[in-house]
């Protein structure tokens, strides 16, 4: 029998499988997905907790950017895939994943296309608006750090269609910043401006919610809703949602 590895080293090897395939789309879209992938808290949370879950295998990404979770989906699968990569603590996650990505921004768009587009299955990446794009059934939507970037009734409208397309025990994995939280949510508006602006993109107005009137919201569309505080080791107060959809709507 082969020694079990650490989830450190996993987690380093995840990290290096996730990232490479973006060396392909030049030095941005590599050293970008390294630091997001390395430093944001909420990619490790994700997979330790067990949050994506082994039969959840249809997946809609809002706000996919350069696709970096349809990278960590493969990596994942390769390493489960062979004896000993995987930690004895970790959950399963899908073995192969439908995967439907929606990004407005054309850019990155084409440096998930150039960069990820040949993995098998073969990820799907629409450039879209999430106020409007048409969402496929699903098991899983992922929204992470988006829904800031409309107003308050389009954020519902949005999280409307999301329930409308999740099928019977799907979840939705939504991270938001905490408005009660007034300097951690200050500071992660003006570094999500800053990375707004490196990434070539335009910086627009963004609306924020108390994390009790999140909850509250997704309850009312029907979800059981768990928070997470998902900002370790970082100054913000990001929190990640996990709502799952009620059996009836």
């Amino acid at each position: 029998m082969s020694a079990q590895i650490s989830t450190d080293a996993a987690w380093r090897r995840l990290h290096e499988r996730a990232s490479a395939p973006y060396r392909k789309a030049g030095k941005f879209a590599w050293h970008f997905a390294r630091g997001k992938l390395g430093r944001d808290p909420v990619f490790r949370g994700l997979v330790e907790r067990g949050l994506i879950g082994r039969s959840r295998a249809r997946v809609v990404d809002i706000g996919c950017g350069q696709g970096l979770f349809v990278s960590l989906l493969s990596a994942m699968s390769a390493m489960q895939a062979q004896p000993g990569e995987w930690p004895a603590t970790w959950p399963a996650t899908p073995g192969s994943a439908s995967y439907t990505g929606v990004e407005l921004m054309p850019k990155d768009v084409a440096r998930a296309e150039a960069s990820v587009g040949h993995l098998q299955p073969t990820p799907r990446f629409v450039c879209g608006d999430m106020c409007t794009t048409e969402l496929p059934a699903c098991d899983l939507v992922v929204i992470l750090d988006v829904l800031h970037y409309v107003d308050l009734g389009a954020q519902e409208g949005v999280l409307r269609r999301v329930r409308e397309a999740l099928q019977p025990g799907g979840r939705l994995l939504l991270r938001v910043g905490d408005a009660d939280s007034r300097r951690g949510f200050a500071i992660s508006q003006l570094v999500d401006r800053t990375v707004t602006r490196i990434r070539g993109h335009q910086v627009s107005p963004t609306w924020g919610r108390p994390l009790k009137d999140w909850k509250a919201l997704l309850e009312r569309l029907g979800f059981t809703v768990e928070s997470i505080p998902m900002s370790e080791g970082t100054p913000f107060a990001n929190v990640l949602l996990v709502a799952d959809l009620k059996d009836s709507r």
